[in-house]
C-alpha cells in the first residue's frame, strides 16, 4: 500500500498527464477542423431567377460585377464596378483567369444569379496574399453578380466554329462575328460596342504573341478537349 503522500503525488501526476493528453488530442481536432474548413467555398445564393436557361461551365465565357472583402474586419479591396471605367468584368471560367475560389464558387451559375462566395487562403491569395491589399493567409469573401454566360471560346466545338478557314487561329473579325451570333441565337443583341469591348478583352488576355492572332496553341483547346 503506498503512503498518502505518495497516492497524492500519483494522482495528481495521472490528472496532470491526463490533462496533457486531453489538451493535443483537442489541439490536433481544432487543426483538423481548419485545415477541412480552409480547402472548401462556401457559397451562398443570394439570389437567382426563376428562369434559367443556360448555367455556366468551365469553358463559358463570363461577364460579372464582384466585390471582394477581407472576411476578418470587412475591408474591401476590390471593387469592380469602380475599376477599368466599371465595366462588368469578362474571363473565361474554370482556366485560371480568376482564382481558384472564384472559379469553383461562379460554377452552375444562371445569367442574373447573385451569390457570396467565400473563399479560404488556399483557394485564394495563400501564404503570400497580395500586396498590398490582401493579407496573407486571408480568408475572401466577394459579392458576385453574373450578367451574362456564353459559350467560350476555349471550348473545343466554338473554336471549330469560330475559325472559318479552320487554319487554327482566330482572327478579331471571327471572334466578334462568333459573339454577335452567339447573342443573337440566346435573343439579347448588342451594339458593335458591346462586342468589341468584349473582343479586345479575350485578345488582351490570350493573344500572347500581340500578333492579333489566337491560335489554337493559345487557347490550348487541341490539349484539353473537357475545356
Amino acid at each position: 500500500m503506498l503512503p498518502r503522500t505518495q497516492g497524492v503525488k500519483m494522482s495528481n501526476f495521472n490528472f496532470l498527464f491526463c490533462s496533457f493528453i486531453f489538451l493535443q488530442m483537442w489541439s490536433f481536432l481544432v487543426v483538423a477542423a481548419e485545415d477541412d474548413s480552409s480547402s472548401e467555398v462556401k457559397i451562398e445564393v443570394v439570389f437567382k431567377p426563376m428562369e434559367c436557361s443556360k448555367k455556366s461551365k468551365r469553358g463559358d465565357l463570363m461577364n460579372v460585377h464582384y466585390d471582394g472583402y477581407l472576411a476578418k474586419d470587412g475591408t474591401q479591396f476590390y471593387c469592380s464596378r469602380s475599376d477599368k471605367a466599371g465595366h462588368p468584368q469578362w474571363f473565361v471560367l474554370g482556366v485560371g483567369q480568376v482564382i481558384k475560389g472564384l472559379d469553383q464558387g461562379m460554377n452552375d451559375m444562371c445569367p442574373g444569379e447573385k451569390r457570396k462566395i467565400t473563399v479560404p487562403p488556399s483557394l485564394g491569395f495563400g501564404k503570400e496574399g497580395k500586396d498590398p491589399v490582401v493579407p496573407p493567409n486571408a480568408t475572401l469573401v466577394f459579392e458576385v453578380e453574373l450578367y451574362s454566360v456564353s459559350k467560350g471560346p476555349r471550348n473545343m466545338e466554338a473554336f471549330r466554329e469560330i475559325d472559318l478557314d479552320q487554319d487554327k487561329s482566330l482572327t478579331k473579325e471571327e471572334v466578334k462575328r462568333y459573339l454577335k451570333l452567339d447573342y443573337e441565337r440566346s435573343g439579347t443583341p448588342k451594339d458593335d460596342a458591346y462586342y468589341d469591348k468584349i473582343m479586345e478583352d479575350i485578345f488582351k488576355k490570350n493573344d500572347l504573341d500581340v500578333n492579333g492572332l489566337i491560335t489554337s496553341k493559345e487557347y490550348n483547346v487541341y490539349q484539353h478537349d473537357e475545356l
